[in-house]
Parts: C-alpha cells; structure tokens; sequence
C-alpha cells in the first residue's frame, strides 16, 4: 500500500492512528481559517472608515463618486501584491471588485442621506484612531505563534525538517567548506518553544541534513527571536544575556555553531532572503510587542 507523502510508515492510511492525526490537523487548520477570517472582516471594517473619509472629502470638493483611474490602480496594485505571494489574479480581482462596489455603495448611501457630514454605523475601531495605536489594533489580529501549536504539533516532523535544513544549508554553503569541518557529524537542535518545533541538524556530506538522533546541543528560544537572530536585527550575545535564547548540552559545540554564524556574509545572502528575513522579523517583533501592549 502507498504511503500518502508527509505520513510516517508507522501509520497505515485509514487506519485509527492515521484518523486521529487527520482530525486534529484538520481542527487545528479550521481554527487558524476562522482567525484568519475574522482579520478579513475587521480589516474591511477599518476599510469602510476609511472610505467614510474620502466620501466626506469627495463631497466637501465636489468630486464625483467614482474615480476610474484610482480603481484601475487600486486593481492593479492588488495582482502585482496577489502574485508575490501567490495567489491568482481573478482570486484578487474578485475580492478587490467587491471592496470597491461596496466603497462605492456606502458613499451613494452617505450622500443620499443629505447629510454634509454623514456617520458611519459604530465599528470596533475608535475614530479618530492615531495611526500607531490604529496599527497597533491590527497587529494583535495577527495570531501570536502559540496559537500555532495546535497545527504544528500535528504535522509529521518528516513534512518540515526538511525544508528546514535546505533553508538554512543554503546560507550556510556561503561559508568555506573546511570551516565546517570543525562541526562535521555534530548534531544541533534548534527548538521554537512558542510553535512546538524542534529540529536536529548536522553538517554531513557537504551539506546540512536534519536527523533523527538526540541533539548533543540544543539552541532553544521563541520562534520572533529566533527569527530576529537569523535576520542580525538582535545579536545574539544580547538574546542570550537577556535569557530569551537558552544553550542545553554540549556549551563548547552551542558556541562553536554560533561562532561560525557570526562568521555568515550576511551581504552574501540573495537580496530577497535578507529582505524577507527582516520584514518577517519585523512583524514579528511588533505583534508581540502589540500582544503585550494590549
């Protein structure tokens, strides 16, 4: 029988085991939907505020309600973001159509009304709303990584790991192969507490492979840190002093790999990656900044 990819040969498809893993990777990603959607829905009402904005502006200048020309931008913007990160065009189209017609349906309705100044129905946002405290609401949609563990903890490690050793054996290649001699054959485990994910590495063959044995050292941490760590937003000296990242085993090997790290030409890495690592980064370190605030 065939072993559907990401299943371990352990667990037979169909079977019990197979069935409960099914169930808590399917609840798990219902739930992360639903909070993704409830984003959706509160950003469209931050959408309509603002459009109550540009209604009043329109009519205080005499402007007609619709602007072709900023329709066709705003569709155009949305496939250029919409192919970046993968989603098709008529999927973007769709939902940017429906953002408009109902911009355009609210503004009608607000200048039927004959009110100079007309109110919008009450929204969970405040009006006015500062800018940083207005980007501060919407990062706190943004689930905090914990509220991941539910998913990840049931994705077999088989499905991750690795995709994870490729990532970071790709900057790791930067560096002269007889540097890496000195870790040849060790394994290091690197340990998201907040998302449940633990891997174990080592340098074999030429390159970073994920393994199954017991890490000899182990770099454990939040997945925002870890992630601040990668991009060289925070230096590690500094995670470490402030205990946001722990070293178990093997003190002498957890030093030797960091060492080698601050050795990686961080100019080296493809543009892209660097760009993605910091904004990610970013983002992370501002929702679990707006987390703490809130």
């Amino acid at each position: 029988m065939h072993t559907p990819r990401g299943l371990p040969p352990s667990i037979a498809p169909g079977s019990a085991p197979a069935r409960r893993l099914a169930a808590g990777t399917l609840a798990g990603a219902r739930h992360a939907i639903d909070r993704v959607d409830d984003a959706v829905v509160a950003l469209a009402g931050l959408r309509r505020r603002l459009v109550g904005a540009v209604q009043r502006s329109k009519r205080m200048a005499g402007l007609p309600v619709r602007d072709g020309e900023r329709e066709a931008g705003v569709l155009s913007r949305a496939r250029r973001v919409a192919a970046r990160v993968a989603v098709p065009g008529d999927t973007a189209d769709a939902l940017m159509h429906a953002l408009i017609s109902d911009a355009c349906r609210q503004q009608a309705q607000a200048g039927a009304a004959g009110d100079r100044f007309p109110r919008l129905p009450p929204m969970p946002f405040p009006l006015p709303a500062p800018p940083a405290a207005a980007a501060a609401r919407l990062l706190r949609l943004l689930p905090p990584p914990r509220r991941w563990q539910p998913v990840l903890r049931h994705l077999p490690r088989a499905s991750h790991a690795p995709l994870a050793a490729r990532i970071l054996g790709r900057a790791l290649a930067r560096l002269d192969p007889d540097t890496l001699e000195i870790v040849r054959d060790r394994r290091l485990g690197i340990a998201m507490d907040d998302l449940g994910l633990e891997w174990v590495f080592a340098w074999s063959d030429g390159r970073l492979q994920a393994c199954h044995a017991p890490a000899e050292a182990t770099v454990r941490g939040s997945a925002t840190d870890l992630a601040l760590l990668a991009s060289r937003l925070e230096d590690a000296d500094t995670l470490f002093f402030q205990r946001r990242l722990v070293l178990t085993g093997d003190i002498e090997l957890g030093l030797t790999v960091r060492n080698l790290l601050d050795r990686l030409p961080w100019e080296d890495l493809p543009l892209a990656q660097r760009i993605v690592l910091q904004r990610g980064s970013r983002l992370l370190r501002a929702a679990r900044e707006a987390h703490r605030n809130g």
